[in-house]
């Protein structure tokens, strides 16, 4: 019977309603592209939330806790591989345990407070008692003056090139202040990341429309 054929009138709304399925796909590059910058956007703010934690830890933390203390070089004196800017991490150390080819840091003058950073290029005995001869690496001659056991402040143990430029001005006795701040500050941001990221992808979930269930 005609009606069993079906009316050939009907055949272009499914085509209409095929069309109007497959239009949203044209969204999709766009969509996988806006994935792909806040990957991109969300990598970055780790590595810059990790890298700045670990200057932190590094440089105000560990000597802290160790009993070391933070140095900046200022002069070009242990170019190139401590340029000025550097920061270097000085730990206690005794006298006689100090070897040629360490870098230690000591005063200038004994009982003042300005120091200099060197590298140990030999040990020598004399009649008042052992003393250090020190020189620059990029300095053509040595040190004119020996260094005695009660000018040293310590060896270098770790060292950054550059670090030393972010905390010049700041006063030592707030750096403390100033790295607390920017912990939290970093976690904060850190929570601002994850709650973003959360909330994001519930979003998806929500505009994500559900497969047409099957007969």
């Amino acid at each position: 019977m005609p009606a069993e054929t079906g009316d050939p009138a009907e055949a272009p709304a499914e085509t209409d309603e095929s069309a109007a399925a497959t239009e949203p796909s044209g969204s999709a590059p766009r969509s996988r592209g806006r994935r792909i910058a806040g990957l991109i956007t969300k990598i970055i703010s780790w590595i810059v939330i990790g890298a700045a934690v670990l200057l932190i830890v590094a440089f105000v933390l560990v000597p802290r806790v160790t009993g070391a203390t933070p140095y900046t070089v200022l002069t070009g004196s242990m170019r190139p591989n401590m340029p000025p800017g550097t920061t270097v991490v000085v730990r206690p150390i005794d006298f006689d345990a100090i070897r040629v080819g360490d870098v230690i840091t000591y005063q200038i003058a004994s009982g003042k407070p300005e120091v200099v950073t060197h590298r140990v290029i030999a040990v020598n005995v004399t009649q008042d008692g052992p003393r250090l001869q020190t020189k620059g690496d990029a300095n053509p001659a040595p040190d004119p003056n020996p260094v005695r056991p009660e000018q040293v402040r310590g060896k270098v143990w770790y060292w950054a090139p550059f670090v030393g430029y972010l905390s010049q001005g700041i006063q030592s006795d707030t750096r403390t202040w100033v790295a607390r701040g920017i912990g939290i500050a970093l976690i904060g941001y850190a929570a601002v990341v994850v709650v973003g990221a959360v909330r994001g992808r519930a979003r998806r979930r929500r505009e994500t429309p559900e497969p047409p269930a099957s007969h």
